[in-house]
């Protein structure tokens, strides 16, 4: 084996030993979830861009921070739905749930502001633990606010 050959299967060697475990080892709820959070902070932190509480630096180390398991979370949603509604299907309902959440929280979010949006983020942009995004999107997605939630009890 050539000198560029073994340096190139080391390299994927090494790739395959730091890719994270769990950045696919979501379920398809979870993706789902993770991917909707992503979705309603991305979109809130547009909304509150313009004031004290401004928290787009914060969603962009979010972003930074976990973009394996955010890929990972996407990649398991767009299977699951590839196969249940085969590729054009897929790509549809991905818009809908993109352009169902981006109207969900166009206006805010119904029960938190943005400084505490910008205060969960920032402590999600500090965690290296994929499970918190499921933790996260479980408590910040529900209806109301949820009694002893790790993330929404602010």
């Amino acid at each position: 084996m050539g000198l560029f050959k073994k340096t190139l299967s080391g390299t994927a060697a090494v790739a395959v030993l730091l890719t994270p475990v769990s950045a696919g080892a979501t379920t398809p709820r979870e993706a789902e979830q993770i991917r909707k959070l992503d979705i309603m902070l991305m979109v809130t932190s547009l909304r509150c861009r313009m004031g004290k509480d401004d928290f787009q630096p914060g969603y962009r180390k979010f972003s930074a921070a976990h973009l394996t398991t955010l890929n990972g979370a996407a990649r398991t949603l767009e299977s699951g739905l590839v196969k249940r509604h085969g590729a054009k299907g897929a790509k549809r309902a991905l818009d809908r749930i993109s352009v169902g959440m981006a109207n969900q929280y166009g206006q805010g979010h119904p029960w938190l502001d943005c400084g505490a949006l910008k205060g969960i983020t920032d402590d999600l942009a500090q965690s290296r633990n994929p499970g918190d995004l499921t933790i996260a999107a479980d408590e910040l997605l529900a209806a109301g606010p949820q009694n002893g939630g790790r993330f929404a009890a602010r």
